[in-house]
């Protein structure tokens, strides 16, 4: 039979538990260690959806005790009025960025984890936009892509002034804008997990490489990309959850003007500028519904593509 924890009956006793056997304290301690992080997590995110989703079925303005029940009423006007929901081709530029930005950090996380020299200045270089706050980002970027900024300067210096455009005014230009800085401010996150899975990896599997003749190619290839299969399945879960969310860019630099509105700057236009809550809740469910449904799919593809290898 275990003994009963000095220090477990002392912190017990204080509790007002007595003296209880040793199974009995290892459960007390569980739940009460626990009781503070799950009750805010039930507070801050769960009743919150809740609420959310009992709104989602009434129109309501956020300010007026009355609340009619309009049933599914919101979620018809989402699927039938453009505005609305065609703003979701808007993230299509954000997704295919993922991809890019999952490429140029799986690239220098694998040159950047042999011996290159510098490479500490390199990792921090790459890491620290992720650091910077999101306003700071929107702020940075709008002086780079004004009329006249740096990119314009940079163009002329490099004798490309006349390739100069409008980059957050032309609508065919101003989401490949915003999703550069997207790739720019994010990459450095993907860098770091991808640096940290292929660090894991064992030296003595590179020897075994090197003295079987393997290049770079074939040590990516044959040993990095399948050790760190998993890592990449996580950061494109990650990646694409957040080309469809995705709001602090668009919505600091440009306010959705332009043809850069986002479904969640609509969403945050529709409850706070219209003051149309219920609609807007109704949005916020669809755009969970959409990420949840997003990620299981990509959960079973990866699952099947490992399972026929």
């Amino acid at each position: 039979m275990p003994k009963t924890s000095p220090q477990l009956n002392k912190l017990t006793s204080w509790y007002g538990f007595g003296n209880i056997n040793y199974k009995q304290q290892k459960v007390l301690i569980i739940f009460l260690f626990s009781l503070l992080p799950v009750g805010l997590l039930l507070t801050f995110s769960y009743l919150p959806l809740i609420n959310m989703f009992i709104y989602s079925f009434q129109k309501w303005n956020g300010i007026s005790p009355v609340k009619e029940f309009v049933g599914t009423d919101n979620y018809v006007q989402i699927f039938t009025r453009p505005e609305y929901f065609s703003v979701f081709t808007v993230s299509l530029y954000y997704f295919f960025a993922t991809f890019v930005q999952m490429a140029l950090a799986l690239y220098f996380a694998t040159v950047l984890s042999f011996n290159v020299r510098f490479k500490n200045f390199f990792k921090g270089a790459i890491f620290f936009p992720f650091l910077l706050n999101g306003v700071a980002i929107g702020f940075i970027f709008l002086y780079f892509y004004r009329p006249d900024g740096t990119l314009d300067s940079l163009l002329a210096l490099l004798g490309l002034a006349e390739y100069t455009q409008y980059w957050l005014r032309d609508p065919s230009l101003i989401n490949f804008s915003l999703a550069g800085t997207s790739v720019w401010r994010y990459m450095g996150l993907n860098f770091i997990i991808f640096l940290g899975a292929i660090q894991s990896i064992s030296s003595d599997i590179y020897e075994a490489a090197d003295i079987d003749g393997a290049n770079a190619w074939h040590k990516f290839r044959y040993i990095i990309l399948p050790s760190i299969k998993r890592i990449v399945e996580l950061n494109l879960i990650l990646a694409v959850s957040g080309a469809i969310s995705v709001f602090e860019i668009p919505y600091i630099m440009t306010g959705g003007a332009n043809g850069s509105s986002t479904f969640v700057i609509q969403t945050v236009d529709t409850a706070f500028k219209y003051s149309k809550v219920g609609l807007a809740s109704a949005m916020g469910i669809v755009l969970l519904i959409i990420v949840v449904f997003v990620t299981l799919i990509q959960r079973i593809f990866f699952k099947d593509k490992e399972a026929s290898s």
